[in-house]
């Protein structure tokens, strides 16, 4: 600035020119806003960095303007910058998809996201479009972009992608309709808007559709002539360097490239700290966020079940059942084993003691007239369960002898009504019994 100033100094002549320039008609217009021819700055050739240069994917909608300012040879110089644009893009299903809308009075999609994913087939559709030719209807066109295009139906990502969605509005005229409200709209939206005027254009119809900062989003050119300079432009944009890829960013787990920045994110099992950079365990076990029936066990961000003593995790991997702790070989009582809620305790039969060791049992002494009888029993129809040492059974005239020692018995099923005639015999249906001493 100071040599200028220098130049004057010398050269008193160019202060009258100076000060015309400084007139307060003059237009002062700021980097790419301003309303002059692009120069070497805007070059449509591409260096050796940006041909390495692999856009990010994109859902991007160009809405070209097709009212009847625009001359026929002047739309078509748009259609060429429209498929020099896609040259330059990462095209595919799972890279930037495009949409093309044309507008006027009314507003006509070209065609969706969804539809092509071929660099040929866009181009060769551009190639068909043509002017509606009335009316500025620049509003509804971004409008109608919202409502029916960047929708999943018709090929917008879902929004856990994180899929920039992205517009480019090439106009000459000045908006016939509210643009202003409906641009705010689709920005709040999540929708990144692109300015560019031709010609005739409303400048400040192009930074009150724009998003922020204007001086990265709103473009001028004059004619439509150059207009195709633009995609180098577009394409240092777009090329934006990956942060994520250079390892610039200080995700503590994962990097997610966004546009020319990037988010954080985090590993499964583990959630964004508040600082948007590191990363806590999930408290997986904690209340609501499992479904186990008892037990919840972290495990490395996942968790497992497991059930309390005495039961037994279900095939589901989540429910628990009371295990069947007094099975044959589970328990070590003696005698009677009784379950309880996850657990069991022993007994003993009628007339046996359940000794201090709350697991073995103390009988009693019985007298030769019962051991008679159950040995009896036992030997008669076999459905007594007795531990006695006999020596021989006589039967005659219905008396019995048996000839045997003092024992311990018991009976552990009922015994036959057949046997109420014999003197002395004690029985108890449906039930064990132990025979009383005499």
């Amino acid at each position: 600035m100071r040599r200028p100033l220098g130049i004057l100094g010398c050269c008193p002549v160019l202060l009258p020119l100076l000060l015309l320039l400084l007139q307060p008609g003059a237009r002062s217009v700021p980097h790419r806003l301003r309303r002059q021819p692009l120069g070497s700055g805007f070059s449509g050739s591409h260096g050796a960095a940006d041909s390495a240069c692999k856009n990010r994917p994109l859902d991007l909608v160009f809405i070209i303007d097709s009212s009847r300012s625009v001359r026929p040879e002047e739309f078509e110089k748009v259609k060429v910058f429209l498929s020099k644009m896609i040259d330059t893009l990462d095209v595919g299903e799972r890279t930037t998809r495009v949409a093309v809308m044309n507008y006027a009075s009314t507003v006509k999609v070209e065609f969706p996201l969804r539809t092509y994913f071929d660099k040929a087939s866009m181009k060769e559709a551009i190639s068909h479009i043509q002017p509606l030719s009335a009316g500025t209807m620049t509003g509804l066109a971004i409008q109608t972009a919202m409502d029916e295009v960047f929708t999943e139906e018709m090929g917008t990502r879902p929004a856990n992608f994180n899929i920039p969605k992205v517009v480019i509005v090439v106009t000459d005229g000045r908006p016939q309709d509210q643009v202003q409200d409906v641009a705010a709209s689709a920005r709040t939206a999540g929708i990144e808007i692109y300015a560019v005027g031709v010609d005739r254009a409303d400048m400040q119809s192009l930074r009150v559709m724009a998003s922020e900062p204007l001086d990265e989003h709103v473009f001028y050119v004059e004619t439509y002539g150059v207009i195709e300079k633009l995609t180098s432009k577009f394409r240092e944009t777009f090329c934006a360097a990956n942060t994520c890829t250079l390892g610039t960013h200080d995700c503590e787990q994962v990097c997610v490239s966004n546009g020319g920045s990037y988010l954080c994110d985090c590993f499964e099992g583990y959630t964004l700290n508040p600082d948007k950079r590191t990363c806590s365990v999930v408290d997986v076990c904690a209340p609501g966020k499992h479904e186990c029936d008892q037990i919840c066990v972290s495990n490395n961000g996942s968790y497992v079940c497991e059930c309390y003593e005495g039961y037994t995790l279900n095939p589901d991997k989540k429910t628990c059942s009371a295990m069947d702790l007094c099975a044959p070989g589970r328990h070590d009582c003696a005698q009677v084993c009784r379950q309880t809620d996850g657990s069991y305790s022993c007994d003993c039969f009628e007339g046996f003691t359940l000794n201090p060791d709350k697991k073995t049992c103390s009988g009693r002494t019985w007298s030769r007239k019962y051991c008679q009888l159950v040995q009896l029993a036992y030997f008669l129809y076999g459905v007594g369960e007795v531990n006695l040492p006999f020596t021989e059974i006589r039967i005659h005239s219905h008396q019995l002898m048996l000839d045997m020692s003092l024992c311990h018995c018991q009976i552990t099923t009922s015994l036959s009504p057949l046997f109420m005639n014999i003197p002395g015999f004690v029985a108890d249906y449906g039930e064990k019994r132990i025979l009383e001493d005499s």
